[in-house]
């Protein structure tokens, strides 16, 4: 069984990270309201990233990494901007001279 990391991104520009075992069935349920209070209240939802792991523990774990990240090492990590991503987590700004 594979398990997905899913994120959302919510109307007001928020982003939703979260995974499951059925992302057709977890949409569902986010598109009605159901099962998650931060996205009943956010709709419309598009879901912009996807991401395929063997067991819910890694899955988990990188969700709850991402969790504590800031919007631009999200969109970094989204993006596969591997460089931008370590200069992030440096804490170095993405603007040198």
């Amino acid at each position: 069984m594979e398990f997905t990391l899913y994120i959302l991104e919510c109307a007001d520009g928020s982003f939703y990270i979260g995974h499951t075992d059925d992302l057709d069935k977890r949409m569902e349920q986010h598109d009605q309201g159901k099962g998650c209070v931060y996205t009943s209240t956010r709709r419309p939802l598009k879901l912009i990233h996807t991401q395929g792991f063997e067991t819910r523990y890694e899955a988990l774990t990188m969700e709850r990494k991402l969790k504590g990240w800031s919007r631009a090492k999200k969109l970094a990590y989204m993006a596969g901007n591997w460089d931008a991503l370590g200069a992030l987590a440096k804490g170095k700004h993405q603007h040198q001279r």
